[in-house]
């Protein structure tokens, strides 16, 4: 019994100085509102340069993404998609962001039938910026975060971690909730 536990311990000391396995950035380095959001420019899925910039005056709800087409951001970007009439009605914009190319998310919105924007991050840096990396199986990819930003661009609200099930439904509720103090 020992020595199995002796196995136990060392694969997991293994595994854990390899870097496999699923790691989330650490919270604390994650962009916490009341910070201005960085500004950046990326490549969408029409390989067009979209500029954070370009929405001020706009609700922004900036979501961090792991993969295209794996089964939680399929279904994450399914349901921003569905409400896409009610982020219009709260003036607000969904940008997507992860470390696949623009060729990657041309496939995923023609397979998808999504119309939103989803921005490339390949060189990792705007990921970075906002705190939202993770490593999965060695690998640098976005983490799963969400950023609502307010019309002059500061974030209002973070979510790290998020369930893709249910995450739009919060996200608009939130809108709903920043929106009615904001107009105090």
């Amino acid at each position: 019994m020992v020595r199995k536990g002796l196995w136990i311990a060392v694969i997991i000391g293994i595994v854990t100085a390899c870097g496999v396995g699923f790691r989330a950035h650490a919270a604390g380095d994650v962009l916490q509102s009341g910070a201005s959001a960085p500004d950046f420019s990326l490549p969408s899925q029409e390989d067009t340069a979209v500029s954070l910039s370009q929405f001020k005056g706009k609700w922004v709800v900036l979501y961090f993404y792991p993969k295209d087409m794996s089964k939680g951001c399929t279904i994450e970007a399914h349901n921003f998609q569905r409400d896409q009439p009610q982020y219009a009605d709260r003036h607000a914009i969904v940008l997507g962001v992860s470390v696949d190319t623009v060729e990657s998310h041309k496939a995923f919105c023609a397979k998808e039938g999504l119309n939103f924007k989803l921005l490339a991050d390949t060189e990792h840096k705007v990921v970075k910026e906002y705190g939202s990396t993770m490593s999965y199986k060695g690998v640098e990819i976005a983490a799963r975060n969400t950023f609502i930003l307010d019309p002059e661009g500061k974030i209002v609200r973070v979510y790290t971690n998020v369930d893709p099930n249910k995450h739009s439904a919060e996200v608009l509720a939130a809108l709903d909730e920043l929106q009615k103090g904001a107009s105090k």
